[in-house]
């Protein structure tokens, strides 16, 4: 069996093709950026995306199946895109003779569901629109509990954070969430399913209100938490909250909070009738779990690590001159540090490590960037001590990693313009650079405001991680 998998550097993604690469099938992956997926990797790798059709054409070539893993949430047109890329991906799989379709949509009704809630809805009827010609198999999920998922992550960060709340009502809603291991072994089976014909499979384990989830999630972690609900709570000021004590930025968590306020319960039994093998397991086991992968540094994705748009640099740069950019260049000889200890450390940045100096500082910018609606530092980072290209640092993503030579940084704060942080060993020097692209008067003159600052920041930042590295070399 030839498999195509999109998606693969998504949350489930990424969980979903180390299982596909463990079974006797031919795994081909359509990812934009080939470098977020590392070396060694036993799958045949093809670079596009659904809105690029002769590269989907190109990857589904001679597949037999297909998952549809693809979501455009990030973007504020996301409900046309995600339209667009449906169709083109339905288009294309039909006319290279695809036999089955598999995606991953969520829970709901559609005439109560919410913009976000109905985009997936939407998404699941357009692949499933011509079923004399492809099979589909539309499995619906909604809370997925799991270290690094999204929704883990809010009910964590609100749990650990207010040992009493005061809540929107839409914590009454009932809702039924399933482990992402549960999810994943749905989407595995899937492709075995012998059907001819469509089937919507809604998957889920006991139902409960996002209360009862943030009241079991502070007893798996030891804590106590009350939670008042009130009516008065608007959405927009709900996602202000939500945007300023979890790591989700305000247009993600404006979508999830509008649809929060409908139910996303099993509408079948399409789940037991097809899957009987498959008994999900229960919201404290799947929380228990999450916390004890966390705990134990082996979160394997996360939401906010999805790979993004191709080499963003080399976009940025290959018809432009770098004296479009305003740098800040700090340069050391490496002396006795050797290679492979400077660039540990400068791959240990953000997360509990922190900023490696002046981290009062960086609290000060992760507060500015939440309240403007971005990512903040609490994001953290997915493991202490590895890094791969795609993931999240805080409120940075990494655009580029070599070993024992560089670390690029693209910075995803709010700012006039565009930044980028960059780690380089050549030869016998360490270059650390702070590139800043402005945007217009107001990207030069934040710039220049803030070059007292970079001053301060830049100058101690190479200064403290030469002297980790000596300490450790």
């Amino acid at each position: 069996m030839k498999i195509l998998l999109t998606g693969a550097n998504g949350y489930i993604g990424r969980r979903l093709k180390e299982k596909l690469l463990s079974e006797d099938v031919s795994l081909r992956l359509l990812v934009r950026n080939p470098k977020s997926l590392g070396a060694n990797l036993q799958a045949e790798v093809y670079q596009g995306d659904a809105f690029d059709v002769a590269s989907l054409e190109n990857a589904l070539d001679g597949v037999d199946v297909a998952y549809y893993l693809i979501h455009s949430l990030q973007n504020k047109n996301y409900k046309e895109l995600d339209k667009l890329s449906a169709h083109n991906f339905l288009n294309a799989a039909i006319k290279k003779k695809v036999k089955k379709i598999i995606y991953l949509g969520g829970l709901g009704v559609k005439e109560h569901a919410s913009k976000h809630l109905l985009s997936r809805i939407e998404t699941g009827e357009i692949l499933s629109s011509r079923p004399k010609e492809i099979e589909t198999v539309w499995i619906r999920a909604g809370v997925i509990i799991g270290s690094g998922s999204v929704s883990f992550e809010i009910i964590r960060h609100i749990t650990e954070k207010l040992p009493v709340m005061v809540t929107p009502k839409w914590v009454k809603t009932l809702a039924q969430p399933i482990g992402v291991d549960d999810v994943v072994a749905y989407l595995r089976q899937a492709k075995d399913l012998s059907l001819k014909a469509n089937v919507v499979v809604d998957i889920g384990s006991q139902k409960m209100t996002y209360k009862e989830m943030m009241i079991g999630c502070a007893h798996a972690l030891g804590l106590r938490r009350w939670i008042f609900p009130l009516p008065i709570l608007s959405i927009k000021l709900s996602s202000y909250w939500l945007n300023f004590f979890t790591p989700v930025p305000y247009n993600i968590a404006r979508s999830l909070i509008e649809g929060l306020s409908s139910e996303v319960i099993v509408q079948n039994e399409n789940a037991k009738k097809y899957f009987p093998s498959i008994i999900p397991m229960s919201f404290d086991l799947a929380v228990k779990k999450a916390i004890r992968e966390m705990e134990e540094n082996q979160v394997f994705s996360r939401w906010s690590d999805a790979g993004g748009g191709g080499d963003i640099w080399e976009k940025e740069f290959k018809n432009d001159s770098l004296s479009a950019v305003l740098l800040d260049r700090q340069i050391l000889p490496l002396d006795d540090v050797s290679k492979e200890s400077l660039y540990r450390t400068f791959c240990s940045i953000g997360g509990d490590e922190g900023w490696f100096g002046y981290d009062w500082l960086w609290e000060i910018r992760g507060a500015t960037d939440k309240m403007l609606g971005g990512a903040g530092l609490n994001r953290g980072r997915r493991d202490a001590y590895h890094l791969r290209v795609g993931e999240s640092v805080d409120f940075w993503r990494v655009e580029d990693l070599k070993e024992n030579e560089r670390l690029l940084l693209r910075a995803q704060m709010k700012v006039p313009g565009k930044a980028w942080l960059e780690f380089k060993i050549q030869e016998d020097q360490f270059i650390q650079t702070a590139y800043f692209y402005p945007r217009g008067l107001l990207g030069r003159l934040y710039w220049y405001i803030l070059i007292p600052v970079h001053y301060l920041v830049f100058g101690n930042m190479i200064r403290s991680i030469m002297k980790k590295s000596k300490n450790e070399s």
